[in-house]
């Protein structure tokens, strides 16, 4: 792919995933439960991406020695992360909910320091003290209702997905994989759903969907579009582009989630919610940009 065709990609995935936050809660509001929205959303995902490698000869079964990995990000970057983020922004802002949900740098950068001995250099130490302070900016006493036990626990949801995914950040830093990342996205949603699907059978019962138009169009939005499509323009992206353009770009969804969802659901823009946004964003950029151009890090033993 050319230069400015990666850019393109890169532009689109930000519009798409940054959209689909007012998306996503417009479709909770419409009636689609939570847990059967991310089932849906992972199945059309996982047909879409089945379909494409199958098209390009690429479709095979995962090998065993990816298959760890597999079930962790399986379980922890895909189940949690949707299961999560879908619950939550049923009680809070689509806006608040996409800063929140992209913090999970921040997460991964204290973890690698306790668990795999890392030393930060002095540019990661400035960004995670950024992102702590729009953490700050968004959980002051003056930005969130903390008499309010559901949007209290709809925030502290995000937070956990974040870490989750951190976690499974984590575990994929030291994997070599034997099938490429494209190839064993189907299958890590595949192993995704199946603790999804349980939990929608528990909590929302044997659902037989009677949804309006606007419903339905938000599921087709996200199955092939924000799950299948946005997947594989990301690795797309991603082998075509320096890794710090990609990494730094990215940091323009949860922009365009507080920008669209102040414009399509007519969310208040608030200042702590700018504060957040703007500190949690340059921390990420700082944290990415020294991990991405390779500081000196000494490990411990």
């Amino acid at each position: 792919m050319s230069l400015r065709g990666a850019y393109l990609l890169l532009g689109a995935i930000i519009l798409l995933w940054g959209s689909n936050w007012p998306i996503m809660k417009i479709g909770l509001d419409e009636g689609i439960p939570p847990f059967w929205f991310a089932v849906s959303r992972l199945f059309l995902g996982m047909v879409t991406l089945l379909a494409l490698l199958a098209a390009l000869g690429r479709l095979a079964l995962p090998r065993r020695s990816d298959l760890p990995v597999i079930f962790t990000v399986g379980l922890l970057q895909v189940a949690l992360f949707l299961g999560a983020i879908n619950f939550a922004l049923q009680f809070v802002e689509a806006g608040r909910s996409s800063v929140l949900a992209y913090t999970t740098p921040l997460w991964v950068a204290p973890a690698a320091i306790l668990i795999l001995g890392e030393r930060p250099s002095r540019l990661k130490v400035g960004g995670l003290l950024l992102g702590l302070a729009g953490l700050i900016a968004l959980f002051n006493p003056l930005a969130l209702d903390w008499s309010d036990r559901d949007v209290v626990t709809g925030n502290l949801i995000l937070m956990l997905a974040a870490v989750g995914w951190a976690i499974a950040i984590l575990h994929v830093r030291g994997h070599r994989w034997s099938n490429s990342v494209l190839q064993v996205i189907p299958w890590q949603m595949m192993v995704a759903l199946v603790p999804l699907t349980a939990l929608a059978l528990v909590f929302e019962g044997d659902y037989r969907p009677d949804l309006s138009t606007k419903a339905w169009v938000v599921i087709a939005y996200n199955g092939p579009i924000a799950t299948g499509f946005c997947y594989w323009a990301t690795i797309t992206v991603t082998r075509s582009l320096p890794a710090i353009s990609t990494s730094l770009g990215l940091l323009g969804v949860p922009m365009v989630g507080v920008g669209s969802s102040a414009l399509l659901l007519g969310e208040a823009m608030t200042p702590s919610l700018l504060m957040g946004l703007l500190g949690i964003v340059a921390g990420l950029a700082l944290v990415n940009m020294a991990d991405l151009r390779g500081q000196p890090e000494t490990t411990g033993k």
